[in-house]
């Protein structure tokens, strides 16, 4: 005979705690020599810090646990504690690992137990809006496993096979029906046991947190992303970053 007494999963997701990992241990190459790039400054502040900003404008989340360059853990905590961020959201700065993988596991292994939900969001993606953070939140909280924010791609997507030196003529082996295919964003929701289980037993290279619990044969699920949601990867994302900030101080006071 069924136990009714016990709380289903729904109940117990709805009155789960939400506590956000960001891995910041990178170099970010592609934006030239300086600084780490979540610390390249955007309107004259850290990208990092516009990040933290992003995760924890959602009333939802209780903690953000910043995972730092190895040898950076000190010069970020001052960074965060320089800044004003939100009382009601508690701040820990761990030193990260040799690859992102390796940072968002010792991130998991910060968290108290008492956090049920956990996203992930890239450091390089500063201007999340937080209507997009509380749709990944609600969703999991909803029952689902794994969540993921995306966008339908504008482009006609081609599969090559790649050329043996860089730069030569790459020959077309596929078009993917774009209807299908989706860009994805963070921060990407999980129910926190099955990510910890992922970075316990997905061991190779992988791209997102998300494919790692695909890896588990667990579903994961798209909620519509957003355009500002963008990674600041190159030079030019960074004065498109900007511009976004310039129109939200002009509409909204941001």
């Amino acid at each position: 005979m069924s136990d009714d007494s016990r709380p289903s999963l729904a109940t117990s997701r709805t009155e789960a705690r939400t506590a956000v990992v960001i891995p910041a241990a990178g170099r970010g190459v592609r934006l030239g020599p300086g600084a780490p790039k979540a610390l390249r400054a955007l309107n004259g502040t850290p990208m990092l810090i516009h990040a933290v900003r992003a995760m924890a404008a959602s009333r939802a989340v209780s903690l953000v646990v910043v995972v730092a360059p190895p040898d950076g853990a000190a010069e970020v905590k001052s960074l965060l504690d320089a800044h004003a961020l939100p009382e009601r959201t508690d701040f820990v700065v761990v030193p990260g690992g040799a690859e992102r993988q390796d940072s968002v596991k010792l991130g998991l292994d910060a968290l108290p137990p008492d956090h049920d939900i956990v996203l992930v969001h890239d450091a390089a993606r500063p201007l999340v809006p937080v209507d997009t953070v509380d749709a990944v939140i609600e969703a999991v909280r909803e029952g689902a496993t794994a969540v993921v924010p995306a966008l339908p791609l504008a482009d006609t997507v081609k599969e090559v096979e790649p050329a043996a030196v860089a730069g030569a003529p790459e020959p077309v082996v596929a078009t993917p029906e774009r209807s299908r295919l989706r860009a994805v964003q963070t921060p990407q929701g999980f129910d926190r046991a099955t990510l910890i289980r992922a970075h316990e037993t997905v061991t190779g290279n992988v791209t997102d947190d998300a494919s790692m619990v695909e890896q588990l044969g667990e579903t994961v699920v798209v909620v519509p992303g957003h355009e500002e949601a963008f990674k600041v990867t190159r030079p030019l994302d960074l004065v498109l970053a900007e511009a976004v900030l310039a129109r939200r101080r002009l509409n909204d006071g941001f």
